[in-house]
Formats: C-alpha cells, sequence, structure tokens
C-alpha cells in the first residue's frame, strides 16, 4: 500500500520532468522560429508586394460572392473565348477571408506561420538525418534566410501568393520521404496542394525521385510503397473543380512562351542583385565546396544529394528553382559542417543556449508586429488608390492598354469597374496571340510599327504605362498627338485623341 502510495506520488513529478526535457529539447526549433519570424515580419512589406496579390483577392472575393468557379475572366477586354484556368482557386479564397475579417495584418501572420512551419519541418528532417544540433541549426538558418530571396523583389518565394503552398508542401514532402514514417498522408496533403498551387508537380518529382532511388537499391518494399504513393497523388489531384483541365492550366505556364518575359524564369545570373545576392553565391560556392571536399566520406542521403544537385543546376538556368536548391541543400550542408565544427558539440548544452535566445526572440515578434502593422497592404508602388480612382471615375468604358505589373492592383482596386489588356495570369487567362502583341511592346526603344500595329488591332483609347518611359512618352505624345493627360504615383496615362 505504502509503496503504491509513492508511486502515484511521484507520477506528477515524472510528468513535470518529462514535459520539462521535451521543452529542453525544442530549443532549435523555438530559436529557429523565433529568428525566422522576426526576419520575415521585417520584411512585410515585400511579404504584400507580390505583383499578382491584387488578382488574386479579386478572384478570391469573386468566388465567394457566385459561390463557384468562373472559367471565364469577367476583367479583361481582350480575353476573346479563352477559357481560364485558375490554379489557384482555393488560396485566393482563403486570402479573400484572411483580407476581410482579419485585414492585410491576418494574411501577413499566415505568411509567417507558414514560413515558421517550413523552417521547423526541414530542421526536423535534418536532425533526423544524424547531424548535430548546431550544425543543424546553423543550416537551417541560412536556408530561411536565403530561400525567400527577398533581395530579389518581385521574385519572393515567401509571401502573400500561392507559391507559398509549394515551397511549404515541398519541404514537407521532402521530410516525410526522408523520414519514411507518415508516406501514407501525402495523398490527402496532394489532394489540398493541388486546389492551391500549380507547383504540385514537383510533388511528383520527390516522389519519382526517391522511388527511383529504392529501385536503384533494389529496395522493393520502397518500390512499392512510392508507387502506391505516387498513384494516390495522382488519384488526389483530380479532387478539383477544373478535373482533367487542371493540366491544361499546368502546361498553359510550364514550357510556355510567356516564361522568356518573365523575371523568375530567366536564369540566376540575370536576377542577381548586388549586394543583395552575395550571401546566396557564398552559400552556393561554400555547398559546392563541401560537396567536392567531403562527397565521398559524409552520410548524406543519396536523396537529398541529387535534390540538391538537381536544383542547383535547374536554378542557374531559371531563378525560380534556386529556392528549393536552398531548401533541399540544408541535409548536405548541415552533414558537412558536422566535419568542421571543433570537437562534438555537447547538444543539450546547444539545446539551452538555443531555447534562451528564442524566448527573447518570442518576445520580440508582438514588438516587431507592431511596428509593422500600421502600414500593411496593398502596396501602392505601382498603382494607389488615387490612381484607381481616377482611371474608373473617368475612363471606366475606355479599352486601356496597361502594362503587365498594373495589371493586377488594377482588378483588384476597381473590381472590373476599368476592364484591363493584360495582367500576371499570363496564359491560363489570355490568348497567346495577346501575348504575343503584348511582348512586341515591352522594350525601352520603341518599335513604332508593333506599337501602331497593337494599337489599331485592339483600338485602344488610352495607354497606363510607367511614367519613366520617356521613349513612349515622346512616340505616343510627339509624334501620335496623344495627351499625357494624367500623371499617377508611377504610371501616366496617355489619352487618344
Amino acid at each position: 500500500m505504502y509503496a503504491l502510495e509513492a508511486l502515484d506520488g511521484s507520477r506528477p513529478d515524472q510528468a513535470r520532468k518529462t514535459l520539462w526535457m521535451h521543452f529542453q529539447t525544442s530549443g532549435i526549433y523555438i530559436f529557429l522560429i523565433a529568428c525566422m519570424g522576426v526576419y520575415y515580419l521585417s520584411n512585410a512589406s515585400l511579404l504584400l508586394g507580390h505583383y499578382d496579390l491584387g488578382w488574386h483577392l479579386a478572384a478570391g472575393d469573386l468566388i465567394r460572392e457566385k459561390g463557384s468557379i468562373p472559367f471565364q475572366d469577367p476583367w479583361a477586354f481582350t480575353l476573346g473565348d479563352k477559357q481560364w484556368y485558375n490554379l489557384s482557386w482555393l488560396w485566393d479564397v482563403l486570402a479573400s477571408v484572411l483580407v476581410q475579417y482579419t485585414g492585410f495584418s491576418g494574411l501577413t501572420l499566415f505568411v509567417v506561420a507558414c514560413g515558421a512551419v517550413i523552417v521547423g519541418y526541414l530542421a526536423s528532417a535534418c536532425l533526423s538525418s544524424g547531424a548535430s544540433v548546431l550544425a543543424v541549426c546553423i543550416s537551417v538558418f541560412l536556408a530561411g534566410l536565403l530561400y525567400p530571396t527577398f533581395a530579389t523583389p518581385p521574385n519572393i518565394y515567401l509571401a502573400a501568393s500561392p507559391n507559398t503552398a509549394t515551397m511549404l508542401f515541398c519541404v514537407i514532402f521532402f521530410a516525410e520521404c526522408l523520414k519514411r514514417t507518415r508516406r501514407f498522408l501525402l495523398p490527402v496533403i496532394m489532394m489540398l496542394w493541388a486546389n492551391l498551387h500549380g507547383g504540385f508537380v514537383l510533388g511528383f518529382f520527390i516522389i519519382g525521385l526517391f522511388g527511383g532511388v529504392a529501385l536503384l537499391r533494389r529496395d522493393w518494399k520502397n518500390v512499392w510503397v512510392y508507387g502506391l504513393t505516387g498513384a494516390g497523388c495522382l488519384a488526389a489531384i483530380f479532387v478539383n473543380p477544373l478535373g482533367l483541365h487542371i493540366y491544361d492550366g499546368v502546361t498553359a505556364t510550364l514550357g510556355n512562351f510567356v516564361q522568356a518575359n518573365i523575371t523568375e524564369w530567366m536564369s540566376y545570373s540575370q536576377n542577381i542583385t548586388l549586394p543583395g545576392s552575395i550571401p546566396g553565391i557564398v552559400y552556393i560556392l561554400a555547398f559546392v565546396a563541401f560537396e567536392l571536399r567531403f562527397g565521398g566520406s559524409s552520410p548524406v542521403p543519396l536523396e537529398s544529394r541529387l535534390l540538391s544537385w538537381l536544383f542547383l543546376v535547374l536554378g542557374l538556368h531559371q531563378f525560380r528553382y534556386m529556392s528549393f536548391f536552398f531548401l533541399f541543400s540544408a541535409i548536405p550542408f548541415a552533414l558537412h559542417l558536422d566535419r568542421l565544427l571543433p570537437g562534438k558539440p555537447n547538444d543539450a548544452e546547444v539545446q539551452k543556449g538555443l531555447l534562451t535566445a528564442g524566448i527573447v526572440g518570442l518576445c520580440v515578434l508582438p514588438l516587431i508586429f507592431m511596428r509593422v502593422e500600421p502600414a500593411l497592404g496593398l502596396s501602392d508602388d505601382l498603382l494607389s488608390e488615387q490612381d484607381a480612382h481616377y482611371l474608373q471615375q473617368n475612363f471606366s468604358h475606355a479599352r486601356i492598354l496597361n502594362h503587365w505589373n498594373v495589371g493586377g492592383p488594377l482588378i483588384f482596386r476597381t473590381h472590373g469597374a476599368v476592364p484591363i489588356f493584360v495582367d500576371g495570369r499570363a496564359a491560363t487567362a489570355y490568348p497567346d496571340s495577346l501575348l504575343r502583341d503584348y511582348f512586341t511592346l515591352i522594350k525601352w526603344d520603341i518599335d513604332e510599327t508593333a506599337w501602331n500595329a497593337v494599337l489599331e488591332k485592339y483600338k485602344i483609347d488610352a495607354v497606363f504605362w510607367p511614367t519613366a518611359h520617356d521613349p513612349l512618352r515622346h512616340f505616343l505624345v510627339d509624334k501620335r498627338g496623344w495627351k499625357e493627360q494624367y500623371i499617377g504615383s508611377h504610371e501616366s496615362l496617355y489619352v487618344k485623341p
């Protein structure tokens, strides 16, 4: 009896001790989430600076209003009979709800929370590979700093855009395939991913690579598991309003000629900004040096190594893939760092230090949010409320040739009251013929033949274009007799006489 009483009395102490031990071993997660949260919130203006945010919010409003997914664009006068494939309809609805009920603050915090999950999941995957806590902390910290590419706006991959869903789910697919514990959940996640962003095709690439490595090793059990997982994911993507047409939307983006004119699809060298890109370049060089020096002797999982090198090559060719390189290379980088760290770091002591620093960071987070919160909103850098109001009051029935970058904000601020010529939805909403015509215009030196042809073909009444484009002003005002009727925050309106 006394022994049982003693045992019962020890249980609360044992439970408290267990909880405290779990809390101590979570130091790396608390530290990384706190630091990255501070970093991402400090760049809140960039998180909301995505050029397509305007039309995504307007699309979400439209879907909620109608209760269905529109298959015809309601905002442009140039669509013809083109069907609109909105691959991000669910993200649009989610963003619309957040902005309505919590304002842009809620949308910003949602993006930051996605970033926190990404670094947490990545840290978990790195720790499971056997790297020390200190090496994992350094590696994931660097990945968390670099993959959003804040130095190269507007090509940002942790932002209020559907791209964030692809970054998050790529890390989840990668981590679960490495751990081999919850792969049965991937088809369920794919069902969600396929309705959030067209980047879901990367999930098949990750599963296929892991399955290919299992096949090379003649690991028939895992070949069978990855085959079933891939089949489940394939079935899951058809749980969407587009049905089979979801692939029409994907192919309208991947491999389309439009990519050659969009900066995120251009090469890494064309997107370098100095000095902002120097940390990323140094990281790439360090990764290559580590791989050449320790590649054969470090216990790096083959799948992680292959993904790192594949996305490094792809990223050098097309900038948007470089973000995935920073994420996938975190495991090899951590394992290589372990070779360089002096002695064997005491993980328990490192966790305690990280826990203390992380708690301080969590205390700083509300202060950062209070500092940035008053300025949160759709950026006025391209189109201000005043610009939109002027166009809506004076040119609601005009055929305006607008610049690509202002199409999205114009849709959001006028909700179709001012019909647009083009915007960032590109080939998912516009005919190829229109896009080919538009891209003949986006040069600093004016091709008068191309401009004359477009103005006549589409019966343009006004041109809304960046004010800084002096050659266009000279062509329209001096040569064609148009009038520069309005000068806005960054755009000028040229009106046909």
